[in-house]
């Protein structure tokens, strides 16, 4: 018997790195492992990493070159910053006139707030002329001395202009510091947010790249040859080298690896998925089969840093209630972890003879309202995790389940206390613990028009089954806990995509000004080891802030599943059935290639045209698209060009807001290529033929075609 090629997802937290090796073909869970995080070892946490790769392989009998894919992701950039634990920024302001008067106001980031009581270590220097090697030097020199550890040069229109800022970081590379530039973080204007992003990047950047050597001499002293990946904070991975250049891209990372998990193994297309641990919850959302993300708030201030948009909510499995008034009145966010109380639904029903509740204040400065039970085996909190157990909420083999009579005595105390019944009292305990997530929940769905009759909360984390069930029951929505929730993030890191971000600010971008950008993404995907005849790449263009986005994805590997089951043409049907809302004996075939099919049916109203609405079904009966209006037609790749001009054609729009193209997609082989962010019909046409390119002319070609209002 062959030992199959693994995927190794690593996820380092505060207190553990999770381990997992997940099938190269199947994508099959096949191990996991769970060691202390080593940040206290001589080696950081890269000693954690390498002890879990180590205990992993021989758990699942495989040798350092069956690796397929190595990832991990980290949670140290984000502690370095809310712990002020960074290095000291010696910031090259670039400028003469107004520039100077612009770039010496950059100082002011030294006031920046890291943690309480500690501001951002920032030194300033500037020159006039970055060409004048001497001035340069002589300013590095001065940062030097006032303790910089990185530098950092910025100019205003470096976007447009970076040769200034290049020559700076030149003249200073004999000095052997760190060093990056404001023009190499991002591509968009805005003089002091591009350095401010690109100064709070610097400051972790030390830090990381000392994590980066040593993780990546242990993983190849170990016998690996699959190139390191480090998770990003959209969700994607990126190879070792582009983090050591952008660290900051892996602040908000753990968050982004749980709903990666989600998005790839849950196949989830629209929902909201909660990841749930002891003390708190974190809520993103999953909109058309992607994360939705958006640029991030670091250290109080908007950055160009474009990460996961999550929502947290200090509400989790350990989540302590409080009372008062001979009622629940909320729950957490003190957890039974912060207070060092055991959970009192873990308990046995001996140890919870005798019981009697009383109210503790579990911190200093704490409101004494937390209820906890004192009993003959000691003193236990009472959690949302004994209210879901005591409910028969937590499902069998769930890493947070014990013994439903333990959970019911756990509960019975406080139920007394409250004048009330076990399962009233739990439930009371669970409505006051998720209605702060409902109320983020429901905002989310607001904020991204997630269609509520599709879509689905998805559980993960452990703690998991303290919040998802309950909160499906309540608001009548589809929910279920993701498999191997208590590994999710782990598992999100060996399964996610090699991912690039390219933004550019082209006022009136033209089709080539467009097709340049999406180029330069797919080339950077390609350079970090995606295999090139997977890429896919989304553009999206805002006209309203000339903004060009270009986010591309790839698989170090061509992907080719060995899936044990596939969901039959019943099976399918039933699912686009089930979410169209009506029967299936309503709902037919349109088009198809051989991943994907498009079912549709039609609604008729009073008064109003005729709705079509459609669902695009993959091979495993999971419904990847779905559209409450749309156009299908099928047609070659060598009769597309034709097709789609006539089909984008009839389908604009041209009104106040200006012309609108429809949103288009295309199915191609395995492939849903999107080109919904594109509204200008020539530029959108130019995106089709490039995803056509090379591809066989009798090829079969699927268009799904919405119109915007």
């Amino acid at each position: 018997m062959n030992t199959p090629r693994i995927r190794v997802g690593i996820d380092v937290g505060g207190t553990f790195t999770d381990a997992v090796a997940v099938d190269a073909t199947t994508l099959e869970l096949l191990g996991q492992v769970k060691v202390p995080t080593s940040h206290h070892h001589e080696d950081g946490v890269a000693h954690g990493i390498v002890e879990a790769l180590d205990r992993l392989l021989a758990q699942t009998g495989s040798a350092p070159a069956d690796v397929a894919f190595l990832a991990h992701g980290t949670t140290q950039a984000t502690n370095a910053l809310l712990e002020g634990d960074v290095a000291t920024v010696g910031l090259i302001g670039i400028g003469t006139g107004p520039a100077a008067v612009l770039t010496r106001r950059l100082a002011s980031f030294g006031k920046l707030e890291l943690a309480p009581g500690k501001k951002l270590p920032l030194v300033y220097a500037h020159v006039t002329d970055p060409q004048d090697t001497a001035d340069v030097r002589r300013a590095v020199e001065e940062l030097k001395g006032a303790g910089a550890q990185v530098l950092v040069a910025s100019q205003p229109f470096s976007v447009d202009r970076p040769e200034g800022e290049q020559a700076v970081l030149d003249a200073a590379r004999p000095y052997g510091l760190p060093m990056t530039a404001a023009h190499e973080i991002t591509s968009l204007y805005g003089l002091h947010k591009r350095t401010r992003t690109a100064v709070v990047n610097a400051a972790i950047l030390p830090r990381m790249l000392a994590t980066a050597d040593l993780v990546d001499a242990s993983i190849t002293k170990a016998g690996v040859t699959a190139p390191l990946m480090v998770m990003r904070c959209d969700g994607g991975v990126m190879a070792l080298d582009e983090m050591r250049r952008r660290p900051l891209l892996t602040v908000l990372s753990g968050p982004a690896a749980g709903v990666a998990g989600a998005l790839m193994q849950e196949r989830v297309s629209e929902g909201v998925f909660l990841e749930t641990g002891g003390t708190s919850t974190d809520i993103s959302v999953v909109r058309r089969g992607k994360v939705a993300v958006r640029h991030a708030t670091i250290l109080g201030k908007t950055s160009y840093l474009s990460a996961l948009d999550v929502r947290t909510v200090g509400v989790g499995g350990g989540s302590m209630v409080r009372i008062g008034g001979g009622r629940v009145t909320g729950v957490g966010p003190r957890s039974a972890h912060i207070a060092g109380l055991p959970y009192a639904c873990f308990a046995s029903p001996d140890q919870l003879r005798d019981a009697k509740v009383d109210t503790v204040r579990p911190m200093d400065g704490d409101p004494a309202d937390y209820a906890v039970i004192d009993a003959a085996g000691g003193r236990f909190a009472v959690t949302m995790t004994c209210a879901a157990n005591a409910l028969g909420r937590v499902p069998e083999g769930d890493f947070a389940r014990c013994d439903p009579e333990s959970a019911r005595a756990a509960i019975a105390p406080l139920a007394a206390h409250l004048g009330t019944d076990v399962a009233t009292a739990a439930t009371r305990i669970l409505d006051a613990g998720i209605a702060q997530v409902k109320t983020v929940v429901d905002a989310m769905i607001r904020d991204y028009r997630l269609d509520k009759d599709t879509a689905i909360l998805v559980g993960g984390g452990g703690g998991a089954a303290s919040v998802t069930p309950h909160l499906a029951h309540t608001t009548g929505m589809e929910g279920r806990i993701a498999r191997h929730n208590e590994v999710i993030s782990p598992i999100g890191v060996a399964l996610a995509l090699v991912r690039e971000q390219v933004e550019r600010i082209v006022p009136g971008a033209t089709q080539e000004q467009i097709l340049a950008v999406r180029a330069e993404a797919e080339r950077a995907v390609v350079a970090q080891g995606a295999a090139a005849e997977g890429v896919e790449v989304e553009v999206t263009v805002d006209p309203q802030t000339n903004t060009v986005r270009a986010v591309a994805t790839g698989a170090t590997e061509l992907r080719t599943q060995d899936r044990s089951h596939r969901a039959d043409d019943t099976e399918r049907l039933r699912a686009a059935a089930a979410s169209l809302k009506t029967d299936p004996v309503a709902v037919h075939v349109l088009a198809g290639t051989s991943a994907h099919t498009v079912y549709g049916t039609e609604t008729h109203r009073r008064l109003r045209p005729t709705r079509r609405p459609i669902r695009i079904v993959d091979v495993d009966g999971v419904v990847r698209h779905h559209a409450a209006d749309a156009r299908v037609e099928t047609t070659t790749v060598a009769g597309a060009p034709e097709v789609l001009a006539r089909l984008v054609g009839e389908s604009t729009s041209y009104g106040d807001g200006g012309v609108r193209a429809p949103a288009l997609r295309l199915l191609l082989g395995a492939r849903i290529a999107d080109l919904s962010g594109v509204l200008d019909p020539q530029p959108l046409l130019a995106l089709a033929r490039s995803e056509l390119r090379a591809r066989a002319a009798d090829e079969p070609v699927v268009a799904v075609l919405e119109v915007r209002s």
